[in-house]
């Protein structure tokens, strides 16, 4: 038996106890942190970066209290040192939100750091902040989290870009909740609105077409003597007859009456009555102007809307609608013999929406999604890359962003 004391040993679920904080360290920290918060006036720029470059290798080992005193200590600060204010405003939310609800000082540099290198909670507070950048909007929404879509759609003083926009547009196929906050932006344009249209539901596909369908009389008066011009030349230049195909008042395709099996669209749409076939929907198509690739777009639409741009925009009846939808096997009554809601909803669009108005919604549908699909970008919609969206024109994005879902299912 050993003479010696017995060992006091700790039972070893119990953690050491934490040494008590230290007094000097801490009167250290604020003294640091009052020397970077003096006026230019009275500490120059090198004593300034002098005193952050010390902090800040103290602050890295410090604990959670001794780092938040520092961080509402520098919550005042109108020109905090850059590498200080971005370590105080990477770390834990407890240490940074008091920087990030009060201090106004933060420039855009270290707001984009920190929405691309701290957590979800981080964005958020920066989300709320008065006067977000269109830089800072688009580091916000890269991640694509509904909460902080949300927080930025409702935030009214901050500036989206466009890059910020499309983003947000292509979000929306996801989070279809940010689809009304969104349409209430008044930065939101009708090349994003027509494609957003999609996959909005029936109340924002309304609110769209109400909104973002807008005339082209004025493009009409301007380029009115250009037209002239361009028959003279034989219609030579691609990109004049695009843009003159869309500015144009006609829909139809007079010389594709010429190569179709069909007398008329009215004939095309009789014969689409008894059943859709994908021979009827090309011609369909073909005779209103329109790519098959749009054409198909428009009649797998489950909501049923764009068959009322269609027929509006090509001067066709409400029977017209109601003959396509027959063809394509939709309901069109309920139990009691009334007409079927969402065919209802369509007949009331086509009411609503003017023809000038209609055509401008379909002729963007057509330019975007059929003349814009150059190999490489039919290419990145089946492999789903939406990352080199900068390498492609407006139109091409907008292709991207409407069929990517199709092309994937």
């Amino acid at each position: 038996m050993s003479d010696s004391a017995p060992l006091d040993l700790a039972p070893e679920d119990e953690e050491p106890a934490e040494p008590p904080p230290s007094k000097a360290r801490l009167a250290l920290l604020k003294r640091l942190a009052d020397v970077v918060c003096l006026p230019s006036s009275r500490v120059n720029a090198f004593e300034r970066a002098m005193t952050s470059d010390l902090l800040i290798e103290i602050l890295r080992d410090a604990t959670i209290d001794e780092r938040t005193r520092v961080a509402q200590r520098l919550c005042s600060v109108i020109d905090a040192p850059a590498a200080l204010a971005r370590l105080i405003l990477r770390d834990v939310i407890e240490v940074s939100a008091p920087v990030l609800e009060t201090c106004t000082s933060l420039g855009d540099p270290e707001l984009i750091d920190c929405a691309r290198n701290a957590t979800i909670k981080h964005r958020l507070l920066i989300a709320v902040r008065r006067d977000i950048s269109e830089l800072v909007c688009e580091a916000l929404v890269e991640p694509m989290e509904a909460p902080v879509i949300e927080a930025v759609l409702r935030n009214e003083t901050a500036r989206l870009s466009s890059n910020a926009l499309e983003i947000l547009v292509a979000a929306t196929r996801e989070h279809t909740r940010s689809i009304p906050l969104l349409l209430k932006r008044a930065e939101l344009r009708p090349s994003h609105a027509y494609i957003l249209f999609w996959w909005a539901d029936a109340d924002a596909r309304r609110t769209i077409l109400q909104r973002f369908a807008v005339s082209r009389e004025v493009l009409q008066e301007a380029a009115s003597d250009v037209f002239s011009l361009a028959a003279a030349e034989k219609w030579a230049d691609p990109l004049s007859r695009k843009a003159l195909q869309f500015i144009e008042r006609r829909q139809r395709n007079r010389a594709a009456i010429e190569k179709s099996p069909f007398n008329s669209l009215e004939d095309a749409v009789a014969a689409a009555q008894t059943g859709m076939t994908r021979e009827i929907a090309e011609e369909i198509s073909y005779l209103s102007g329109l790519k098959p690739t749009t054409g198909a777009k428009i009649f797998t639409d489950p909501g049923g809307e764009p068959i009322a741009i269609l027929c509006k925009a090509t001067g066709l009846p409400k029977a017209a609608i109601k003959a396509l939808w027959r063809g394509l096997r939709r309901r069109e009554t309920d139990s009691s013999g009334e007409l079927w809601p969402a065919l209802e909803r369509v007949l009331i669009i086509h009411d609503m929406i003017a023809v000038d108005r209609a055509q401008t919604v379909l002729r963007y549908w057509n330019w975007s999604l059929s003349s814009a699909l150059t190999p490489a970008l039919l290419k990145a919609i089946r492999d789903g890359d939406e990352e080199g969206l900068d390498e492609y024109s407006l139109p091409q994005r907008a292709a991207m962003l409407a069929l990517s879902s199709d092309f994937t299912r």
